[in-house]
């Protein structure tokens, strides 16, 4: 077995650089709220008992069959909007995402959902208040630190 050909250097500049445009990880967007970064909404898309489980604090909770009603109430179009769903097994997030860029707004999905803002340790809202598990080893570095990407 060997590797499919490689794209030459352009290409894969390009490649790269549009994938940076439309994707963000769950880490880039902890860290810009941490920081206190205003400038984006973060949508939840997903079912109102998966909200209620625990959702990135501060998101707006809008499902993706509702957005074309209600994103217009909910969400400034002038502002950027980080949506995520389930995780990376999901495409849930990208229906969504589709579903603003119709609707005019600049949109990224946030690579790996609430799953992996769980996996990496991050505080989660529930129905019963915040929550934070503990970093999963396989996923985030246990001492604290970034993963130095």
């Amino acid at each position: 077995m060997t590797i499919t050909a490689f794209s030459p250097p352009a290409d894969s500049a390009a490649y790269f650089a549009a994938r940076l445009a439309f994707h963000t990880d769950v880490a880039d967007v902890h860290a810009a709220l941490a920081a206190g970064a205003a400038d984006f909404t973060v949508v939840d898309s997903r079912s109102t008992a998966a909200w209620d489980q625990g959702h990135v604090p501060g998101a707006v909770h809008l499902l993706t069959s509702h957005i074309p009603r209600l994103a217009g109430e909910f969400l400034d179009p002038a502002r950027p909007v980080v949506v995520y769903c389930w995780g990376p097994g999901c495409d849930g997030a990208a229906r969504a995402a589709l579903a603003l860029a119709t609707l005019g707004y600049r949109v990224k999905e946030m690579l790996g959902g609430i799953e992996y803002w769980i996996r990496e340790g991050y505080e989660v809202e529930t129905w019963e208040g915040k929550r934070r598990l503990p970093a999963d080893p396989l996923t985030a570095p246990v001492d604290g630190g970034d993963c130095g990407c």
